[in-house]
């Protein structure tokens, strides 16, 4: 079977015309196009699919069949291909109809509207968007880098995460494969030191750092000496605001970001709460687009060095970093976020990238494949990440802490891990300890404070933690409170002349917080973005207080 299923089922036949004529003519070259009047015919030829090792791409599905709902049978579909994106089909006036799309979301399935004549762009949107979602973990494409190395060792599991979340097409291949020594045999690196990177270019890294790497792709990795307006530390969904909103208004912006593009949201499978995208979207996507439209606006991005010190001179802020360099501009907005705390078992953190992994760890989860896997922690990007990990492992086991979700998470996301086969959550319960020869294969798991404990076969845990903000490196002048987030607006000492408070400025005139390392913010994507626009105008407000030419010209 050389090509992807792609089927549609509507016990209408009048109705199922429309979709088959547009679905032949778009993608009829590309994709095995297969049209069905019956629900259970469809399940048959999709377990012939399965048997003959073929690709299921999109299965669509009325809601309305007679004896089986879409919604029904699309949940049969995820037993036969959990891969294939799944969607319900819909009317324009099924819109209006309450149970249908709460119930597909639950579901984890999609939803699109029927086309209602020849060429209906809005349909091809939605299914093209279905098939590039199904294509980028299916499908050959180019790819900026292949990395060879061990599978379960912390070094590659850090340029695996490094590629991912900065959204560098790779592709990985275990030492001990063939296709793995064939491509160092095929580079002139047979015994090189791994993890190897081989460049699209042909270039050859050994076991590269971050900056090696940027630097070897042709990322900025140096700011310009030149004085900026502004200066953003950060480039998450704070940091990646208010650079377009900088660039945008005219000010001469850098961004300073020594991690990844989209912070701890750049790792989130699918956000579904996020204004405007009704269907969700992958975080690191979000993260692209944003840095895309803030390069586009002219921002100017640095990667690789981090920000280790800040000081003011005249009417300008210097902002230090770890190669030497240094930024000089007259505002700075930290939006530095936060990083997942440690559990500080020693037996687990011996396992870092060997099967435990802090964050989302997007490219490990096809690696659970059939597996049992536990994530730890209660708020969203946990249960992001564990219905994420469901598409692939047998069974993924949420440890909860607290009594309920509820408080911590967003209903949405506690409705689709309630509704989820292969999703359990453990409740005051967590992980204190782990074992396995080089990589995690067990897990003890203890109930409660001081309670009985169990250890449990685990190919993986995904441990997504309270957090900890990047602040050690700002000076003392910069309040912060007991648990290094830093004070902003009213909260914070002293402030500018006339007692005017500007909610997102620190102690240091001229240096606003947002997001995530701000104390008192809220932990959404949307709120993080709000903040990161409010504080450019603010930055303004700053900019007309200064008298004088621009520091350093």
């Amino acid at each position: 079977m050389d090509r992807p299923v792609l089927m549609a089922v509507d016990d209408d036949p009048a109705a199922l015309r429309p979709v088959q004529e547009e679905l032949t003519k778009r993608y009829g070259t590309d994709y095995d196009v297969r049209c069905l009047t019956s629900a259970e015919e469809a399940l048959g030829d999709l377990a012939r699919v399965r048997a003959a090792g073929g690709e299921v791409a999109l299965v669509l599905a009325d809601q309305w069949m007679p004896g089986m709902t879409g919604v029904e049978f699309l949940d049969r579909v995820r037993a036969l291909h959990p891969e294939a994106r799944r969607s319900v089909l819909i009317t324009w006036h099924d819109r209006s109809t309450a149970p249908v799309l709460p119930v597909s979301v639950l579901r984890q399935i999609d939803w699109v509207t029927k086309p209602w004549q020849p060429g209906d762009e809005h349909f091809h949107q939605a299914i093209g968007q279905f098939l590039y979602q199904w294509a980028l973990p299916n499908r050959p494409r180019f790819l900026a880098a292949r990395v060879v190395g061990e599978r379960w060792t912390a070094r590659s599991h850090e340029i695996r995460d490094l590629l991912s979340r900065n959204s560098v097409a790779y592709g990985f291949h275990d030492v001990a494969s063939e296709e793995g020594r064939a491509l160092l045999r095929e580079v002139g690196r047979p015994a090189a030191r791994l993890p190897v990177v081989v460049l699209f270019d042909g270039r050859v890294l050994e076991d590269p750092s971050g900056l090696e790497i940027a630097d070897a792709l042709g990322v900025r990795t140096r700011p310009d000496p030149r004085p900026h307006d502004v200066t953003v530390v950060g480039a998450g969904p704070a940091g990646l605001a208010a650079a377009v909103y900088g660039a945008s208004e005219g000010l001469r912006t850098v961004v300073l970001e020594a991690e990844a593009m989209g912070g701890q949201a750049g790792t989130s499978s699918l956000i579904r709460n996020y204004l405007g995208f009704p269907r969700g979207i992958p975080g690191a996507d979000l993260a692209q687009r944003a840095y895309e439209q803030a390069w586009l606006l002219g921002a100017e991005f640095v990667y690789g060095p981090r920000a280790v010190g800040l000081e003011t001179s005249g009417d300008g802020l210097v902002v230090s970093l770890s190669d030497g360099s240094a930024v000089t501009s007259r505002a700075v907005v930290l939006a530095t976020g936060v990083t997942y705390r440690r559990l500080g078992v020693p037996s687990l953190d011996a396992l870092v990238g060997a099967g435990v992994f802090y964050g989302a760890a997007a490219p490990e989860a096809q690696a659970m494949a059939g597996e049992e896997v536990y994530v730890v922690g209660g708020a969203n990007s946990a249960g992001q990440a564990a219905l994420h990990l469901a598409r692939y492992a047998r069974r993924v086991t949420l440890l909860v802490r607290g009594a309920s979700l509820a408080a911590t998470m967003s209903d949405y996301l506690v409705r689709e891990i309630d509704a989820a086969p292969n999703v359990t959550v453990r409740h005051g319960a967590e992980a204190v300890g782990g074992s396995g020869e080089g990589r995690l294969t067990h897990l003890v798991v203890r109930d409660g404070d001081g309670g009985d404990t169990e250890t449990v076969p685990a190919a993986g845990l995904f441990v997504l933690i309270g957090a900890e903000p990047h602040t050690d490196w700002l000076p003392g002048a910069i309040d912060r409170d007991g648990t290094g987030h830093v004070l902003t607006g009213a909260d914070r000492r002293g402030g500018p002349a006339g007692g005017e408070v500007r909610e997102f400025e620190t102690s240091v005139p001229g240096v606003f917080a947002v997001g995530d390392v701000r104390h008192g913010s809220v932990k959404r994507v949307a709120s993080a973005v709000g903040e990161g626009a409010v504080a450019i105008r603010m930055v303004h407000d700053h900019l007309g207080r200064l008298r004088g030419p621009h520091p350093g010209r």
